[in-house]
């Protein structure tokens, strides 16, 4: 089940992350002529020759492996866009620019499935591991200043996959600030179970027998 790879963290795996944006809406020039499709997650088409669709990520791979389409990358993959957003992060030592949830598993499958579809593909990708790079150093040096007071975390405009990957380590510092300065705070497995069962025990007992 998604998210249950590591029960202790309730966390996603990388794949399930990238599964989960397979269904943000990409726009596709078909080059065939085909029926609409019902699917559970809506209906798409009918597709027409040299026609722009709009469809899930995954159909639009799915009809590029077979060679039945081309895909329009999103506006802000383009070079210009990026090279925006990269100059605005290392501006912004604080401040995340804002770029779509899922943006590094959605390039990625583009490079992976549709780099021939990609205007200057080496340079988008050469920014957006430079977006990545300057939004993480941005987030290893926020977290740097969690202590002991601080009740919660606000990081405004992180993606799915950075979400991912600071979310257990946030969670874990501040249990450990809590513990140490409220253990009270912090129950036990054990001792919540033990209270479970104490509760459980009081509780009146209903006579199922027939009378």
């Amino acid at each position: 089940m998604a998210g249950q790879s590591d029960p202790d963290l309730s966390i996603f795996t990388a794949p399930e992350v990238e599964f989960l944006a397979e269904d943000e809406l990409v726009e596709i020039v078909p080059n065939m002529r085909m029926e609409a499709l019902h699917m559970i997650c809506g209906d798409f088409g009918p597709f027409m020759p040299q026609i722009a669709a709009k469809v899930p990520l995954w159909l639009a791979v799915a009809l590029k492996k077979r060679g039945k389409c081309a895909i329009r990358p999103p506006e802000w993959m383009s070079v210009e866009r990026l090279m925006q957003v990269c100059e605005a992060e290392r501006e912004s030592p604080r401040e995340f620019q804002p770029l779509p949830f899922h943006y590094i598993e959605i390039s990625r499958l583009l490079f992976d499935h549709a780099h021939d579809d990609i205007p200057n593909l080496y340079m988008v990708r050469s920014l957006i591991e430079d977006i990545r790079n300057v939004r993480f150093h941005k987030v290893e040096t926020g977290l740097e200043t969690i202590s002991g007071r601080t009740h919660a975390v606000k990081l405004k405009n992180l993606s799915a996959m950075e979400v991912n990957i600071v979310r257990p380590f946030v969670v874990r510092a501040l249990q450990a600030f809590y513990k140490h300065d409220s253990p009270e705070m912090i129950q036990q497995p054990e001792a919540s179970a033990s209270k479970r069962s104490q509760v459980v025990d009081r509780a009146p007992r209903r006579d199922l027998r027939p009378r």
